[in-house]
């Protein structure tokens, strides 16, 4: 347990960094969607959002999963009296798989850069904000 801070700090510092992907990946979707007509502007994108998603977003979201594992290993205990960390946990399954839809979205929008629409995009990006305001408010105040 002697280095169960620097874990945590650790864990804080990646899923800053994970959010900062979840954040910003939707709104180069929807510079990209808004330029469709002009190959060199999507060109540009195309290289952002992968570096974003291979260099920022994967590794970020893996520090974060197997810091916050880890963590749990050291804490086993936490699951027998904290209803916070099965809601956490819960919220954690759900910015995991927009993560991965992001990824695939990425994908699509290289062939067809007219998939979905800018606002569509505009309302997928909430969800990120919605699922870490859920988080902090498990993991600070404890209410379950």
């Amino acid at each position: 347990m002697a280095y169960y801070s620097w874990i945590l700090a650790f864990h804080i510092m990646s899923f800053i960094s994970w959010m900062a992907f979840l954040f910003y990946m939707p709104r180069l979707f929807i510079y990209h969607r808004e330029n469709a007509d002009t190959k060199a502007f999507t060109d540009v994108v195309e290289i952002q959002e992968y570096k974003l998603h291979k260099i920022i977003g994967v590794p970020a979201m893996w520090a974060t999963v197997l810091s916050g594992t880890f963590m749990l290993y050291l804490n086993f205990d936490i699951f027998s009296s904290a209803g916070w960390m099965y809601a956490k946990l819960f919220a954690l399954a759900f910015l995991l798989a927009y993560h991965v839809s992001l990824g695939k979205i990425r994908l699509i929008m290289i062939h067809n850069p007219k998939y979905k629409t800018s606002k569509w995009f505009r309302v997928y990006n909430e969800a990120p904000t919605l699922l870490m305001i859920f988080i902090v408010i498990m993991v600070v105040v404890k209410p379950l």
